[in-house]
C-alpha cells in the first residue's frame, strides 16, 4: 500500500529492554485516542500480566512461520531468541481510517517499517546510564543474573543503531519522557519542529561506560 499525506502518521519506537518503551507506549495511547497500537504476533511465552489480543498475539512457531509465508508481517525479527512480526492488514486498515499507528518494536523491525514507509517517524529511548538501566533491570524482577548480563550487552549493541532514528530522547523518569514525546506527537501533526534535547552527551557515554 503506498503511503500518502491523507492517510493516519507512523510512530515507531524502539528501545533497549529496561528503557521504558513498553510503559511510554501505554500512556501514549491511553491519553491520546488517535494513537492505535500495533499489537505483535510473537512466539515468546506470555508474561503473567500480559493479555492475549490486547497485549500481544502469542502464537507458536509453526503458525508463525505460516503467517510469514503468506506475507501477514509488515515487519518480522528475531529478538532475544523469539520471533516478533507485526500484522500488515491491521495497520494499513488503521492508516486508511485517518488514525495513527503506534509501534512497539526493536531496532530490525523500525528500520523494516522505515523502508516501506517514509514519511514515518521513528524515536529510540536510551537510558541515563548503564548503571541506570542495569538497576531498571533488576527491580522489574522479570529475569535471572545470566538473563541481565546478557540484555545489558545487548543494549550497548542497540544503543549504536541510534542514528537510524529521526529522534534519541532519555528516560530519565516516565512523566518527562511522556511528556517530552507528547508534545513532539503533537508537533509533528501540526508540521511543526520537534524540541527535544540534545541526547549526545548521554549517547557518547552509554557507549563508553562499562556493563
Amino acid at each position: 500500500m503506498a503511503y500518502t499525506t491523507e492517510m493516519g502518521n507512523l510512530f515507531i519506537f524502539s528501545a533497549p529492554s529496561g528503557c521504558g518503551k513498553s510503559t511510554l507506549v501505554r500512556l501514549l495511547c491511553e491519553k491520546d485516542s488517535q494513537l492505535i497500537l500495533s499489537i505483535s504476533t510473537t512466539t515468546r511465552a506470555r508474561r503473567p500480566h500480559e493479555r492475549h489480543t490486547k497485549d500481544y498475539f502469542f502464537v507458536s512457531e509453526n503458525k508463525f512461520s505460516k503467517m510469514s509465508n503468506q506475507n501477514k508481517f509488515l515487519e518480522s525479527a528475531t529478538v532475544f531468541g523469539h520471533l516478533y512480526g507485526t500484522n500488515r492488514d491491521f495497520v494499513e486498515s488503521v492508516l486508511r481510517d485517518g488514525n495513527d499507528v503506534i509501534f512497539d518494536i526493536d531496532w530490525q523491525g523500525a528500520r523494516q517499517v522505515k523502508s516501506q514507509y517514509e514519511g514515518a517517524y521513528s524515536f529510540f529511548l536510551i537510558p541515563p546510564s548503564m548503571e541506570a538501566l542495569r538497576k531498571r533491570l533488576v527491580r522489574r524482577e522479570q529475569d535471572d543474573l545470566q538473563t541481565i548480563e546478557y540484555r545489558m550487552a545487548k543494549a550497548r549493541s542497540e544503543i549504536t543503531h541510534f542514528d537510524e532514528f529521526d529522534f534519541v530522547v532519555v528516560n530519565d523518569s516516565i512523566s518527562t519522557l511522556h511528556e517530552l514525546v507528547a508534545s513532539s506527537i503533537d508537533a509533528i501533526r501540526h508540521n511543526k519542529p520537534v524540541q527535544l534535547p540534545d541526547p549526545q552527551p548521554v549517547i557518547n557515554s552509554l557507549l563508553t561506560e562499562s556493563v
